[in-house]
């Protein structure tokens, strides 16, 4: 301050303009708390990127999880939070659902909480259910376990995707667990990185937290910033896009049927068909049958036995125009 601007202010303060117990209540509003003893590990522009990455997951898993279940999903990240690994543990209810995660290339290991009241409404619907949960929380059978660890694992693709943006990880699932005080993945007081997903399926609604050390973390800090995160995103935009749909339909099941031979039958000689009746097909015997993928002739294969079971050996594929595609449609 200038010599000017000190003379303002004490004939102010002797004049009586200036309320000096106001200008101490604005100087103590501005004064934040902080413990030495438990320093923050993340700044507020790596916990904002940290919010996109799992803001990108949630939207992943809201379709994801709609057509697993076939059920109406909505989720969205709730809070992104650092604080000790021993608050977190305090946090959660006994008995829950827990799978620990490994984080390649990283040495250690991060874990994934589950409300069980979420967990027993997927398993309910996935089994044939309305995906209602009763309100009694119980250990998981060996059958519901496996169920639970299958989900598990589609959502760490989705999360590997997500994080795929800014730093290649891989998420492995380990092992389940129920109790949280049998889990220590880093010692008590060391800070973590707790992200909180609410999840609803249905009428049912949850929590899933994902915890992972500092140390893990560390080597990857920083890469992790809102200005990093919007130019991996729109530098692998299109790859990501491109590679989820292909992965995506490596997944989708289709139709195929050996065609052993066509013939054309009056109508009565169908009406006069009797067990034991021999119908002539058009094709010769040795002739490579037809293949058909859906509604399309894709391969010609020779019809055979394995192991006592009816098989094919492709001997040819068929290369169908898009033309041709389209007047077989027609």
């Amino acid at each position: 301050m200038s010599q000017n601007e000190i003379d303002t202010l004490l004939s102010a303060l002797t004049t009586g303009t200036m309320d000096l117990d106001k200008m101490t209540q604005e100087t103590e509003h501005k004064i934040k708390l902080y413990d030495f003893k438990r320093p923050d590990k993340f700044s507020k522009d790596q916990l904002r990127a940290i919010q996109m990455i799992h803001e990108s997951f949630t939207r992943q898993l809201t379709t994801v999880m709609s057509t697993l279940i076939r059920s109406i999903v909505t989720c969205e990240v709730a809070t992104v939070d650092q604080l000790a690994y021993e608050e977190f543990v305090n946090s959660l209810v006994q008995p829950t659902v827990i799978g620990i995660l490994e984080m390649h290339p990283f040495n250690g290991n991060a874990l994934i909480e589950i409300n069980p009241n979420l967990v027993f409404a997927i398993i309910d619907r996935l089994l044939g259910g309305k995906g209602e949960f009763n309100g009694k929380t119980r250990e998981l059978t060996d059958i519901e376990k496996t169920v639970t660890e299958r989900v598990l694992m589609r959502m760490l693709e989705l999360l590997e995707e997500s994080w795929s943006t800014v730093v290649d990880v891989r998420f492995r699932f380990e092992s389940m667990e129920s109790n949280p005080f049998f889990v220590q993945i880093c010692p008590p007081r060391d800070m973590v990185l707790l992200v909180i997903i609410k999840l609803q399926v249905g009428e049912v609604e949850g929590m899933i937290s994902l915890c992972i050390p500092y140390f893990l973390m560390e080597p990857m800090i920083d890469k992790l910033s809102s200005q990093q995160w919007f130019v991996s995103t729109s530098r692998k935009g299109d790859e990501s896009a491109k590679d989820y749909i292909l992965k995506s339909l490596d997944r989708v099941k289709v139709p195929m049927a050996l065609e052993l031979g066509h013939t054309i039958l009056s109508l009565s000689d169908v009406q006069g068909l009797r067990p034991g009746d021999v119908i002539k097909l058009d094709e010769p015997v040795g002739k490579d049958v037809a293949v058909r993928v859906g509604n399309y002739v894709r391969f010609k294969a020779k019809p055979g036995t394995v192991d006592g079971r009816l098989a094919a050996e492709i001997t040819e594929v068929v290369r169908v125009s898009h033309t041709e595609a389209e007047g077989e449609e027609n």
